[in-house]
């Protein structure tokens, strides 16, 4: 653990608060720092996952006992219903 004697803007500090649900101003940073330190992490295993072209099509009939599910629209779901232009 690290101490620090940094100026923080009170503004964003309590902004920052009232979103973490956090009760000191030390939980506050950490917990801000760590949402950070998981959303770059978040990206980084996007960004890999990206990298990768998957096929879903005939993924229904891959399922035993009748029980598929189509997955050929996953990725364009995931992606809010737009179809990625880089698959062809």
């Amino acid at each position: 653990m690290t101490r620090i004697t940094v100026d923080v803007n009170d503004e964003w500090l309590e902004a920052a608060r009232e979103v973490l649900g956090t009760d000191t101003k030390v939980a506050t940073i950490n917990a801000a720092l760590h949402a950070f330190a998981l959303r770059r992490r978040a990206i980084d295993i996007v960004s890999a996952l990206d990298s990768v072209q998957l096929e879903f099509e005939g993924s229904d009939l891959g399922w035993r006992h009748g029980g598929g599910r189509d997955l050929s629209r996953l990725e364009e779901d995931a992606r809010g219903g737009v179809p990625d232009s880089s698959v062809a």
